[in-house]
């Protein structure tokens, strides 16, 4: 018997007639809390990196857009480039939904590196800091998509299967809230421990490096029980999601770098 749920709007509420939507609110608080736990961070005693309030305040701007432009550009050329090149204005309607963790994670790099490179700072030390609170803007997102009856999970018949009322009454895996536990509190919490209890804060990339491997491994479990995106589909006959594949991509280059951390001087 599957947990019926009625769909749920994907606007929490108006402002002057201004809809605020659940998928926005999900990320001002991944943001939020995401950048308070940097902070703590970043002035605790064994801190790797040391930044003034006004690299903070930079180092924000510099990430938010490199989630935003980088997640939103991974989607368009890993997920859907054949709809957007015939409607390229659909590019800039964020609002309709559509980002890719792979290429907001690559837009992350970017803006650290620059950042880094303009404030003279060790670049993979910072992205050491920022793999700890990544896992908690997934989590909201994750949150998010559920809310939004997005990257539903394959049909099954398993106890805690959810249906949304009115979506062809399938029962399906709730794999957004799969991935949010994974990849947003396991991991969370794995990294906060990694930091604070070994010395792999030590060596620049090395929690970076951790962080893409684990997360690479939990979305590609998680892709076992998620749909494929329609339009998409398998990419293999034995069922090779676009997730895993960028996945499998992402674990050699995390590994590549984690070793690349214990052998730079």
């Amino acid at each position: 018997m599957a947990i019926v749920i009625d769909p749920i709007s994907p606007v929490a509420f108006s402002v002057f007639g201004f809809g605020v939507r659940w998928y926005a609110l999900a990320y001002i608080a991944g943001f939020v809390l995401g950048f308070w736990v940097l902070k703590r961070l970043t002035q605790s005693d064994n801190r790797q990196v040391s930044l003034s309030k006004k690299q903070f305040d930079d180092l924000f701007s510099f990430i938010v857009l490199g989630v935003i432009i980088g997640g939103r550009l991974g989607y368009v050329l890993f997920y859907n480039l054949p709809f957007f090149v015939a409607n390229p204005l659909e590019i800039f309607a964020v609002w309709h939904g559509g980002m890719s963790f792979h290429g907001g994670l690559l837009g992350v790099i970017i803006a650290t590196v620059l950042f880094g490179h303009k404030n003279k700072l060790n670049s993979l030390a910072l992205l050491d800091l920022l793999a700890i609170v990544a896992p908690i803007g997934l989590f909201f997102g994750r949150i998010a998509n559920f809310i939004n009856m997005e990257v539903m999970g394959r049909q099954t018949n398993v106890p805690w299967a959810v249906m949304f009322a009115g979506d062809k009454n399938v029962p399906r895996h709730p794999s957004p809230l799969y991935e949010a536990t994974l990849e947003g509190v396991l991991l969370f919490m794995i990294m906060l421990c990694l930091y604070r209890f070994t010395k792999l804060r030590r060596y620049p990339g090395a929690l970076a490096g951790i962080m893409g491997m684990l997360y690479a491994i939990f979305r590609s479990f998680c892709e076992l029980f998620r749909a494929p995106d329609a339009h998409i589909g398998f990419l293999t006959s034995w069922g090779l999601t676009m997730g895993q594949l960028l996945s499998g991509i992402l674990f050699f280059g995390a590994m590549a770098l984690f070793a690349f951390a214990f052998r730079k001087k």
